[in-house]
């Protein structure tokens, strides 16, 4: 974006988004283009794992968005490996679904449409069945029950537009719908069919001619609690026979894998106890169970066939299924090579201890690498790096809140960015420029998760001036909070500045080189510092009962100091900020802080019911909870009760000079206090 300022010409450009990702089933998506989408509250945003890194965020949705689908996904990456143009499906809360275009000459997004039939719910899953390069059909489901199909032609040309019509909206299930496949089914192309699970325990099977309407053609029964995804393979040829294999999962914990293939024979009551048979058009088909996959110990959200790939211009579909589950892991499971029994081959996971598992894991295009979305709206990335054996390693990915970012704060000449959120963290952000951007470009990170709290985070203010990082925060609760930089966060920050110096510009004040960093509470409210450990053997090799012993024993936490962007599971274990002080005083929950450029004074206000309101105009000999308090930075002892408003004062700001204090408040009213200090 260009402004025109007279004879200064002056160029505004994103350099940096932070994002979370809703904590929803089916929200993200890997594109066959190589970028991943993702619900972002009301948004969608797109980011490159490449380069770990958000692109750009698409607005138009007026409610969270639930469900992202590229069209292709990588699932069909071998079908349009020249493409132009890719597109992207996005659904919300309130049933509205979007297409999006993108553009790879100029890598630029268009908002193509909105879907002219609505769901009367929120949309829950989106599944994409790509016929050709130009054609494709889309299922959409609803809570309602509702299940839509859609075709969608694709130009061809640059100036052409998608064409899109409705084929069938008469699928109605009584529970809400969560999981929905398509497959063409075997010996007819013509024909499809479409697996359906929701909140039960069966799996629907719908089939038709591909421009019509679909019938209930049978239901598989084996699990025991709500179906939570499903995945027809492409059809695997093997030994002569050719066969589609169907993969769902549940919160009963297993994994089924189901096989659909032709029937050649007559059908007798005798070959119904493999599995139910149906017909479609001149073709007899029956469905049997494969194989029960049991290994996880939680609710399983995600399953998904690794993308196929292309030998002799035909697709080679893999037995490889990648599993994500509540029990904080990720699995692949693959058949023995001699026995066929399935077995789990990797396993990879979270460790950390605010993270509650995973709702979902998606393939890349190649099928190298594995993407989780988890509890905390947090991505986990890994890469098989291994030549000849599986040798799976995380990478660095965005991050960001997933709640409503309620406040930020610069650190000036530090160059970082902290802020907090109601999702009850506070993080910091800095560039990081020693050598972490693929195309040179200076990239910005989360560098540690200062804060992590158990109630929702209303302020905070970074404390400037001589001396080391502090800030204080304010939630809804009564107290406010001061934190002090560790000496691991110092050395990493040094690190992604490219900074030879200490960034307090001398020399470490000697309490603070003690102070590693810091460990959570059982109850997940105060920060405890953890100290270096101190020997008095030069050789470092005593015990504690020889010499001084350690200071403290280092728990579960070890932060150090990091020499590349740290992953999800370091920064919401490794990288908190020590607690120094708890400020009583406010009668109320929290609601804005600021600190004087200098750093020496610190206000805060909290949050005044109507109450006080009433007390204040008829003036009540009541003590008035819209007032604002001021803090020497320091002793952190009260220094002054400024009393003017009578609700909720919402912003305070000094002023250059720290000469005056501005305050606004909802009382419609802004205020000005002049501050002279008398000793």
């Amino acid at each position: 974006m260009g402004v025109d300022g007279g004879d200064m010409d002056l160029k505004v450009e994103s350099v940096f988004i932070g994002a979370g990702c809703n904590r929803i089933v089916n929200n993200v998506s890997w594109g066959a283009c190589g970028l991943i989408s993702f619900g972002a509250q009301n948004g969608v945003a797109i980011f490159c794992p490449k380069t770990a890194q958000i692109l750009t965020t698409l607005p138009g949705h007026k409610s969270t968005v639930n469900c992202t689908h590229w069209l292709p996904s990588s699932k069909f990456a071998f079908q349009v490996n020249n493409s132009a143009n890719h597109y992207l499906l996005s659904g919300d809360a309130e049933g509205i679904i979007f297409l999006w275009e993108y553009v790879l000459a100029d890598m630029k997004w268009r908002n193509v449409l909105q879907l002219p039939e609505k769901h009367k719910k929120g949309v829950t899953c989106i599944t994409v069945l790509m016929v050709s390069s130009t054609m494709a059909l889309f299922a959409s489901s609803s809570s309602d029950g509702a299940v839509y199909l859609w075709e969608v032609i694709i130009p061809s040309g640059p100036n052409n537009e998608c064409e899109l019509s409705l084929l069938d909206s008469s699928i109605i299930c009584k529970r809400p719908v969560v999981a929905l496949s398509l497959t063409e089914l075997l010996g007819n192309s013509n024909r499809i069919a479409l697996a359906v699970g929701g909140l039960d325990n069966k799996i629907q099977i719908y089939s038709g001619e591909r421009t019509g309407q679909l019938s209930h053609s049978c239901e598989l029964k084996g699990h025991t609690d709500w179906i939570r995804s499903l995945d027809f393979s492409f059809p695997i040829h093997e030994n002569g026979e050719t066969e589609s294999l169907l993969v769902s999962s549940s919160q009963d914990r297993g994994i089924r894998i189901w096989k659909l293939a032709l029937r050649k024979e007559e059908t007798s009551l005798s070959s119904y106890i493999k599995g139910p048979i149906f017909s479609c058009g001149s073709f007899s088909y029956q469905i049997s169970l494969e194989a029960l996959l049991v290994g996880h110990d939680d609710w399983v959200y995600s399953v998904e066939w690794q993308p196929p790939s292309v030998e002799t211009e035909r697709c080679r579909q893999s037995r490889c299924i990648l599993s994500a589950s509540m029990d904080k892991t990720m699995m692949i499971w693959q058949p023995e090579k001699t026995t066929g029994i399935w077995t789990n081959v990797v396993t990879v996971g979270e460790l950390s201890h605010c993270a509650l598992g995973f709702y979902g894991g998606r393939w890349s295009p190649n099928g190298d690498s594995i993407l989780a979305h988890g509890y905390g709206g947090s991505f986990h990335l890994w890469k098989n790096l291994g030549v000849d054996f599986e040798d799976w390693k995380p990478l660095k990915v965005p991050s960001g809140h997933f709640a409503a970012v309620s406040d930020i704060s610069w650190a000036g000449e530090s160059g970082y960015l902290l802020s907090v959120s109601h999702d009850q963290t506070t993080r910091v952000f800095s560039s990081w420029r020693n050598g972490s951007s693929v195309d040179d470009r200076e990239a910005w990170y989360e560098i540690a998760r200062a804060q992590v709290h158990g109630h929702d985070i209303n302020c905070a203010a970074l404390i400037t001036g001589e001396g080391n990082h502090r800030f204080v925060s304010g939630a809804e609760e009564k107290v406010i909070r001061v934190f002090e930089a560790p000496l691991s966060f110092l050395r990493t920050l040094n690190y992604a500045l490219g900074s030879s110096k200490n960034s307090l510009g001398g020399d470490v004040p000697a309490n603070l080189q003690q102070v590693l960093g810091a460990n959570m509470s059982a109850l997940g409210l105060s920060q405890k510092p953890i100290y270096l450990q101190v020997s008095s053997s030069k050789s470092g090799g005593g015990t504690d009962n020889e010499g001084i012993g350690s200071i403290e024993t280092v728990p579960e936490a070890v932060p150090v100091a990091f020499t590349e962007p740290p992953i999800e599971d370091q920064l919401a274990w490794h990288t908190l900020w020590p607690e120094t002080h708890k400020l009583y005083g406010h009668g109320n929950e929290l609601f804005s802080v600021c600190c004087n450029r200098e750093g020496t004074l610190v206000a805060s206000s909290c949050k005044a019911s109507l109450f006080f309101f009433y007390c204040f105009c008829f003036r009540a000999q009541t003590s008035c909870a819209a007032e604002i308090w001021l803090w020497q930075v320091g002793s952190w002892k009260a220094v002054g009760r400024l009393k003017s408003h009578a609700l909720t004062v919402t912003q305070m700001e000094f002023s250059h000079d720290d000469r005056f204090l501005l305050s606004v408040s909802r009382d419609r009213h802004f205020s000005v206090f002049s501050i002279r200090r008398t000793g």
